[in-house]
Parts: structure tokens; sequence; C-alpha cells
């Protein structure tokens, strides 16, 4: 008979050093609370155990948020740990670099808030959203949330999987099958064309940028950016975009992140400073809902499936989903459960925690695709104070 799952996060006190595992960590059973992104709060229990010497290793393919706090987290737990990297550290992802919901706490469980802070999180208070020309009132957030550069935090994070001896492989691909002992979270699932649109994302920092609010989110009738404030009065920019034709890119690709002329965010970043360093692309997105209980193999964060980037959900759905995987995996890695039941506690998990997430994302997402957007009604409901914290509230 399976034995019952149990939460495999040791104190932050009692991290190991390179190599090892302090088994002290793991001696003492202790109950705590935790509360996740819907304010719920359930009782866990550490594992107490020391663990077993037979202990089957688990394979992570794909070093991005996902994988690597999945990653952090099994070492926590005493498992031999693999991630195969494609690319190196430091690097920038397209990306919100904005952290809100669930996933803050999953950071702090893991003793993570609090180095992202020391490395230069910024915490965001207030959001305001404009449709073209018309801007919102600024909002403040129902719950603060974290902005960091993902060539901060990747590099963070690696480097805390190594200190706790977790073996990192970068421009190394996985060339084998996603079989048992192995987890797919190599990012997200390529879509050339989803319902006759060509889905592309763009990012890139830049300075002398000024924000009405921590959080700016710049509407149009074929995409969306979103503005967040970072370190060093650096502004991290990146858009959403659709095309439904072959219509010409080659384009200085930095002028789909300034909008069109005319434009609130075009007035914003007429006099910015961008680093070009930064600028990185992703294309063949696909924003279609995915239940991991109809997944052949585990995977995790947008490997599993991609949130709509305008919910400013997406990196916590990644630390979110690795939280989830970590309490099974170790226990299959601890030999007191099979694969099988490892992949489909998981798989419920996630669907449990974000199926109506994605399906109000889903909603939203093509809300502002919507002509009624540009309506009066639309712009109406832009305004809405009571819209906004309802769809924050149905996001997380």
């Amino acid at each position: 008979m399976e034995k019952p799952l149990r939460t495999l996060i040791a104190p932050r006190a009692l991290e190991p050093e390179r190599g090892s595992v302090d088994r002290s960590a793991f001696f003492k059973p202790k109950t705590f609370e935790r509360t996740d992104g819907a304010g719920k709060s359930r009782k866990l229990l550490r594992l107490t155990e020391p663990r077993s010497a037979r202990a089957k290793p688990i394979q992570i393919i794909g070093g991005g948020l996902a994988g690597l706090t999945l990653g952090i987290a099994l070492r926590r737990a005493g498992v031999p740990t693999v991630i195969f990297e494609a690319g190196h550290y430091p690097r920038h992802r397209v990306c919100g670099e904005f952290i809100s919901g669930g996933g803050l706490a999953v950071l702090q469980e893991l003793g993570l808030k609090r180095k992202f802070l020391d490395a230069g999180a910024r915490e965001a208070h207030s959001a305001v959203f404009v449709s073209e020309k018309s801007p919102s009132p600024v909002h403040r957030l129902p719950s603060s949330a974290l902005c960091l550069s993902r060539w901060v935090m990747d590099k963070l994070l690696a480097d805390e999987f190594q200190i706790l001896g977790g073996d990192l492989r970068c421009g190394k691909r996985w060339r084998g099958d996603v079989a048992e002992g192995s987890v797919r979270a190599n990012g997200r699932q390529l879509q050339p064309v989803e319902n006759g649109w060509r889905w592309f994302g763009l990012k890139a920092h830049a300075k002398h940028v000024p924000l009405k609010a921590d959080l700016e989110m710049h509407v149009f009738e074929n995409g969306y950016v979103g503005l967040c404030r970072l370190a060093g009065e650096e502004v991290n920019i990146c858009g959403l975009f659709r095309r439904n034709g072959e219509r010409d890119l080659a384009q200085n690709r930095l002028d789909w992140l300034r909008g069109k002329p005319g434009t609130l965010l075009h007035e914003q970043l007429a006099g910015a400073d961008i680093d070009e360093n930064s600028f990185c692309s992703v294309a063949g997105l696909s924003l279609r809902p995915r239940r991991a209980s109809q997944e052949s193999e585990l995977s995790i964060g947008d490997a599993l499936t991609m949130i709509p980037p305008v919910t400013g959900n997406g990196m916590s759905l990644a630390f979110e989903s690795a939280q989830m995987a970590a309490e099974p995996l170790a226990a299959y890695s601890h030999r007191e459960i099979s694969w099988s039941c490892a992949r489909q506690t998981i798989a419920r998990s996630c669907d449990d925690t974000f199926s109506r997430r994605l399906r109000w994302a889903n909603w939203l997402q093509n809300l502002l695709f919507s002509p009624l957007v540009r309506m009066p009604f639309g712009k109406i409901l832009f305004q809405s104070e009571a819209f906004w914290k309802m769809m924050f509230a149905r996001t997380r």
C-alpha cells in the first residue's frame, strides 16, 4: 500500500552545503500552516525521515523558473536531481517579470522571497490600464507583487540549486524520451498558428520611462504591452502580439513595443533609453488552456500550459506547479509511491488549482481582443475598480 505524501521543504536555516544534504533537517516532525493564493489555510507536515540511500534520481528537462524551483525543492528533500538546460546563465527571457498570487507563498516557503528582495526585487502596489489613449484610474493591487529581472532571477535560482548539491548541466539538450523519473519544464509548447492567428512575444528593458503606476498594461487592437518597475530605475517592457497574415516583421521589432504613434504608450517611450542587449523574442505561442490529466508526459510551468500574460500570473503558475510536483516526486524517489501515482497526483493538483484560473484568463484575453473594448461600454468597463478586482481574484 502506498504511503501518504508529505511536504518536502526543509527549514531554511538548515540548508545543506554543496554536494551534501544535512540530514538533521529531517529528523524531527513539524506541522505548519500554509496559505495558498486563494487565502485558504491548510496544515502540512515536514518530511522527517533521513533520505534513502536508494533514492531514485529525478531528471528535469529545462532550467527555467519551474524547473529550477522544482530542483531546489527536491534537493531540500534529499532527492538526487539533474537539470538539463540548453542555455546558460544569466540570460534575458520574454517575461513580464511580475510575480503575484500563490507564487509568492511558494517563494516564502522555500526561503527565496528574501533572497529576491536582497537581489533588488521591487514591490509593486499599484496598476493602471490603458486602452490606446484612455487610461483607467490608478488601482491599488489587492495584494502586493514582486518585480525582478529574469537576468538576475534565473541566475539566483541556478546558483541556489547548485549550492544545494543539484547537478545543473548547462548547454545540454535532453535527447531521450520524457519517461519515468523525468519532468518536462522546458518552456512553452509551440503552436505556429492558433485559430488563424500567429502569437509572438517581445521584451526589452529601458530607462527614463515615466510610469503612472508600478504596473501598466496598454491594450491595442492586436496586442498588449505591460510595463513594470525594476531595480536601478529600469523598466521592463513586455508585449504579446498577434498577426493573421505574413505581414513584414523585418521592421525594427522594438517599434511593436513602442506602440503606434498617437497612443499613450508611444508618448511614454518617446524619450526611453532602450537596452537593445536585453531585447528578446519568442514566436509560435499557444494560449489554449491544457489539462495536466490529458497529457502523456509529466510537465510543469509553461510546458504544461501557458496562462495569458495579461493576468500577470504566468510566473506564479510556474512556481506553484513546481511546488505541487515536489512532494509526490520526492515520495516516488524515496520508493514510497509508484511513478504512475506521483504523475496522477501532480496532474490532479494542477488541474484542481489552475482550471478555473485558466478559464477566466482565457475569457479576459478574448475580451481584450474584442471590438467591444474599443466601444464606450468597454472603456467604462476598463475604468471600473470592481471589474479589475474581480479579474485579479479570478485569475489567481
